[in-house]
């Protein structure tokens, strides 16, 4: 069941997305060869905490870190531990906050170093299906017109979509309805 947000909660979700863009601004000056999904897993904590926010997936089902961490064939969920990064991988960085009662949520693909043509053709493309997604998500669309409009440009680009994982809704849930298959 999808729960309507009153202006004041979507207001507070700004906040918490607002405080999950600036630590991925933030982590994007630490993704370099060298360092370990680790280390910008504490960088991300302390940063989340000194906005006024608590990191989402710490301890949520279990889950040890504060960010998911995912490198080149992972898809998603990776636990950051002592995997160095290095030239050319691709590190997928999934960030939640919770401020306030309520959570923000995002995933970006990151490039390391310098990254293949074909890397680099992964992330644009994931990046335009994102938006084009976007301008279908209106008032009146259907859910699968947001979903069609990615596998559509993603497969028009020689990629696909993995189906078992979609994007949610967020609120004081972490993972709330609807669930969209990107």
């Amino acid at each position: 069941m999808i729960i309507c947000k009153t202006p004041r909660e979507i207001e507070i979700m700004r906040d918490a997305g607002r405080i999950v863009a600036l630590t991925h601004q933030e982590l994007k000056k630490h993704i370099k060869p060298g360092i370990t999904t680790k280390e910008l897993d504490k960088i991300a904590d302390k940063f989340i905490r000194s906005q006024g926010a608590i990191p989402s997936f710490k301890n949520y089902n279990g889950f040890s870190g504060s960010i998911c961490a995912s490198v080149n064939e992972e898809l998603v969920h990776g636990i950051p531990g002592k995997r160095v990064l290095n030239h050319g991988d691709i590190i997928s960085i999934d960030i939640g906050a919770k401020y306030n009662g309520y959570h923000g949520d995002s995933a970006w693909t990151y490039g390391v170093g310098e990254i293949s043509e074909e890397a680099q053709k992964l992330l644009d493309v994931t990046e335009e299906s994102l938006y084009r997604g976007l301008e279908k998500a209106k008032a009146g669309a259907r859910l699968t017109d947001i979903s069609h409009e990615i596998q559509k440009y993603a497969e028009e680009e020689g990629f696909s979509v993995v189906r078992e994982y979609v994007g949610h809704g967020i609120g004081q849930d972490l993972h709330e309805d609807p669930q969209i298959h990107n």
